[in-house]
């Protein structure tokens, strides 16, 4: 970690937990996506590894972990979605309608 790194707080963000505000930075930080070199991983306090993209704020630096509802909702990302909830609240981004991919086949 850098020296001016060190006086941040750390928050790990689950999906549950996300708030436009910290999807709107994971959207101006990476607004084509991550790509798997930006994708840190790291064990948490129960030994389980974890995989997270980071972006900080003036005073936090957040985790917040890497799922398939976190890209479909950055994809589909549209602040005004938003404009009706405050930037801290966690129950503003709801679960992504996430289709099976037809090209998949199943085998038996």
């Amino acid at each position: 970690m850098n020296k001016k790194d060190q006086h941040l707080k750390r928050v790990i963000v689950d999906f549950k937990k996300l708030t436009p505000e910290i999807l709107a930075l994971l959207v101006e930080k990476y607004p084509d996506g991550y790509d798997d070199d930006q994708i840190i991983s790291f064990r948490n306090a129960k030994n389980e590894t974890v995989e997270a993209v980071e972006v900080t704020t003036e005073d936090t630096k957040y985790l917040v972990k890497v799922s398939t509802k976190l890209a479909v909702t950055m994809e589909n990302y549209d602040e005004d979605d938003y404009e009706d909830f405050d930037d801290d609240d966690p129950d503003a981004v709801q679960d992504p309608d996430i289709q099976p991919d037809d090209d998949i086949e199943d085998i038996d």
